[in-house]
């Protein structure tokens, strides 16, 4: 329940509970006395009117703070109570609360609220609600309190001004003034209320014509007028005035006019020496004065270091002498009108130095009059805002701006996203968000640099704003990360679709052409995100979310390409957390164990086996590297993988050379291209090898054209590293890639590996039984060897040895199988 001290200026309030209903069982009053209130409790609503007809305004003080009125229905005595109350002019500021049952008719309560009551409850009430209402009552009670005292505030700030103030109405007839009005007229306050004000000025025309200067204008046009005020005694004192017209609610109808004075008599005697020289005395602002047409008759120093002129070569020209051409003439005649209806204009507007250098600058002129209101003089204040305008731009652009591409950043993305929303609601048009990463961002970094990918970035930036339209945004997030907002694509979502999708692979062919950057040629490509929007469903955060997991879902699905985002992709994102958690649980528990595959010559001997990661998840089961493997490149746990991967299978490796039957089987191990590229590859491995005591000899590594092809000088170099110590290499699914022939020609390779797609199809397909025919005579002119992998049937094997192919690997030889089995 809330306390009582909430109400200001209070502390015990007084609380007259007035209680005609003869029950208690409510417990009124003693919920107020627990919120903290002085409860007096009357059950007679006659005793309540004869303490109302007993009060007297020099007994106020004895009035309680509120009226708590509980009544029974179609109580009339307490319905007199409420009248009396607010009828009664020493008790009428008193809040009244009127409670009756839930069973009394809602005509009872209109009639308790028509006859005074400022609240009404019903019983039961809750008591909360009760001392809500009290105190919310207090508080309005207060409020009134606190008004009436800043009202006689102000009423004596009025009569205590110093300038004279004056107000008259409509009709022209004074409806107050204050003394200083008295002290210059003569005369007291009670001869001049009701006269009209026309009577205080010398003759009728003056009165006019000051009533015309000072009627009609507002609070944002108080333009000061000088008028003379004549004294009962004819004295006659000068008054620089503003004044403005009250207007009715209506928005139209004049109520009152307001008029402040400020007597100036002594200073006019002296205005005319001082006019110039006020004008024209040097300052850190330019400043210039002219005569009524307009020529320089003088000007400052700082005016002189501004423009670069002496004074010399300005004195007797106009200003436009400095004018930089950047105004038309109607900026020009806005200028003039204004100064002549005004007196004054000020703005921003372009010059030019002596020495051609243009500058903006903050003009203020101002019109001297003399004393018969014709303009003598215009004085011009003149200050450089250039180098302010600069910082000013530097700091919106730092603010908003990408430092790097110049394009809109986070910030203002979210501001323009919401603008974009706000008129996609009023105009039921489509948008979209498109969020775009760039593939392989990473590895242009750290192979080329910094400077490089800086260098890219910028290109990207410029090809993207040449894909969108004018009105349409496209922003930088950071690194490699770009958003587009599309506007304006359509009412129905099918067409916003279409659109956005010409959109996005218009955006994906330019980022696919080749950039030139620092002398080097460099092609990339980049996935894109998409999600549609039409009003404020979706929030600013949701909208780039959804097109960042859809962007992801690209990423995932082999990258260069645009998808739209769909609700199953939030699936699809807290599947792939778990299944990251899970991973690194696994790497942590020793879920993981290799499986091995054997590899046969013509013979059908065994050879070698490659080395298959399984993952032996404890309620998925054994889990195939599918599953796992993508995640875990993404993520950069193939790296801990990859290194577990090789110390096992060089133990094996080791306990098989003390073995006669498997001492000659060689290894074969994946290595994925995030593991190749790591600085200290070479070292590990060594390490690794040195470590178990395998036999390098019998150690082969299978790596992928898009592994070989990244940086093709640092890949030989590691290659011929490890080969000097015996290491062999393998190309993985060759065929299905894209790499150079020349290429592969440099790269120290020991053996080629038909993809098992080509294989399987070698029966059914004569081109790829002469794509593998073609890979087994290539491998042997460039002196590897080739083994075919995914041999199913015993007449693929036959026509691959037919074709020269001497090794074997796949279900016709037998299933992956934990070591204890491999015999």
């Amino acid at each position: 329940m809330a306390s009582v001290s909430e109400i200001p200026g209070t502390a015990l309030p007084q609380i007259l509970y007035v209680n005609t209903t003869g029950q208690s069982q409510h417990g009124t009053a003693k919920i107020l006395v627990e919120a903290g209130f002085q409860v007096q409790e009357i059950s007679s609503a006659d005793e309540v009117l004869r303490q109302i007809e007993r009060v007297q305004l020099h007994q106020s003080q004895l009035l309680p703070d509120l009226v708590l009125l509980e009544a029974t229905p179609l109580d009339v005595k307490c319905l007199e109570v409420c009248e009396k109350i607010k009828t009664n002019p020493h008790t009428a500021c008193l809040p009244l609360v009127y409670l009756s049952d839930l069973a009394a008719a809602p005509s009872q309560r209109i009639t308790a609220l028509q006859r005074g009551a400022d609240s009404y409850l019903t019983q039961p009430l809750e008591p909360a609600e009760l001392v809500a209402m009290v105190q919310a009552l207090l508080r309005l009670k207060a409020s009134e309190a606190e008004l009436h005292r800043s009202n006689a505030y102000l009423d004596r700030l009025f009569d205590g001004a110093s300038g004279p103030i004056l107000v008259w109405d409509a009709q022209r007839n004074i409806t107050r003034l204050n003394q200083s009005v008295e002290r210059l007229t003569g005369r007291v306050a009670a001869q001049m209320v009701g006269r009209p004000v026309g009577e205080l000025f010398a003759t009728a025309q003056i009165a006019q014509a000051f009533l015309s200067e000072a009627e009609g204008k507002t609070e944002m046009h108080r333009i000061p007028f000088e008028y003379d005020i004549t004294h009962v005694d004819g004295r006659v004192r000068t008054v620089l005035w503003t004044a403005s017209t009250l207007i009715a609610i209506n928005g139209k109808t004049p109520v009152a006019t307001v008029a402040q004075g400020l007597d100036v008599t002594e200073r006019k005697a002296d205005e005319a020496k001082l006019r110039i020289a006020a004008t024209a005395f040097e300052c850190q602002e330019g400043l210039s004065v002219t005569d009524a047409k307009g020529l320089i008759l003088q000007v400052n120093r700082a005016f002189c270091q501004t423009t670069g002129y002496s004074a010399e070569e300005v004195i007797g020209a106009n200003p436009r002498m400095l004018s930089a051409g950047r105004h038309d003439a109607m900026f020009f005649k806005d200028m003039w009108e204004s100064i002549k209806r005004t007196g004054n204009w000020q703005g921003e507007i372009w010059n030019q130095r002596k020495n051609g250098e243009q500058y903006i600058e903050w003009l203020t002129i101002a019109a001297v009059k003399n004393a018969a209101g014709e303009v003598i003089n215009y004085v011009g204040t003149h200050s450089d805002i250039s180098q302010r305008k600069a910082a000013e731009r530097e700091i919106q652009t730092l603010a908003f701006y990408d430092p790097l591409t110049g394009l809109p950043n986070r910030r203002l993305l979210r501001d323009r996203l919401e603008r974009s929303l706000a008129t996609s609601t009023r105009s039921g048009r489509e948008g979209a968000v498109l969020f775009i990463d760039l593939d392989d961002f990473k590895y242009l970094n750290d192979t080329f640099g910094h400077d490089r990918g800086d260098l890219l970035l910028k290109q990207v930036a410029q090809r993207l704003g040449q894909c969108v339209r004018e009105g349409d945004t496209v922003a930088r997030l950071g690194g490699d990360e770009f958003v587009v907002i599309l506007e304006e694509l359509g009412l129905q979502p099918l067409d916003a679709a279409a659109r956005t999708e010409e959109i996005g692979h218009k955006m994906l062919a330019r980022l696919r052409e080749v950039y030139r950057i620092d002398g080097h040629e460099y092609q990339g490509t980049a996935s894109i995100g998409a999600t549609l929007f039409s009003d404020h469903r979706e929030s600013i955060e949701q909208l780039l979310k959804q097109a960042d997991m859809a962007m992801y879902r690209v990423k995932a699905m082999g990258r260069n390409a645009m998808r739209f985002f769909d609700p199953s992709m939030q699936s699809a994102v807290e599947a792939r957390s778990t299944l990251e958690r899970e991973l690194r649980l696994g790497l942590q528990s020793d879920q993981f164990l290799l499986y091995y595959q054997g590899q046969v010559d013509l013979e059908g001997r065994l050879i070698g086996v490659e080395a298959l990661l399984r993952w032996q998840h404890p309620t998925r089961g054994l889990v195939l590297p599918g599953t796992f493997i993508p995640l875990a490149e993404e993520t950069g746990l193939i790296k801990p993988l990859g290194r577990w991967v090789l110390e096992t299978a060089c133990e094996q490796l080791a306990v098989w050379s003390r073995q006669p039957k498997m001492k000659q089987v060689n290894m074969a191990i994946n290595v994925s291209a995030r593991e190749f590229e790591q600085a200290d590859f070479v070292q590990q491995v060594l390490m690794v090898l040195e470590r178990t005591g395998a036999d390098p000899k019998r150690l082969k590594f299978e790596l992928t054209e898009s592994t070989l092809m990244r940086d093709v000088d640092a890949v030989i170099a590691k290659m011929n590293a490890l080969k000097a110590r015996g290491v062999c290499f393998a190309l993985d699914d060759f065929g299905t890639g894209f790499s150079s022939l020349s290429s592969l020609r440099r790269l120290p390779l020991d053996r080629l590996k038909i993809d098992q797609s080509f294989v399987a199809r070698v029966l059914t397909d004569s081109s790829e039984a002469a794509i593998a025919k073609t890979i087994v005579a290539m491998a042997g002119s460039l002196n590897m060897g080739v083994i075919a992998e995914g041999v199913e049937t015993q007449g693929q094997r036959d026509f691959l040895a037919a074709s020269g192919c001497q090794s074997f690997q796949r279900f016709l030889f037998g299933q992956p199988k934990p070591v204890e089995l491999l015999g």
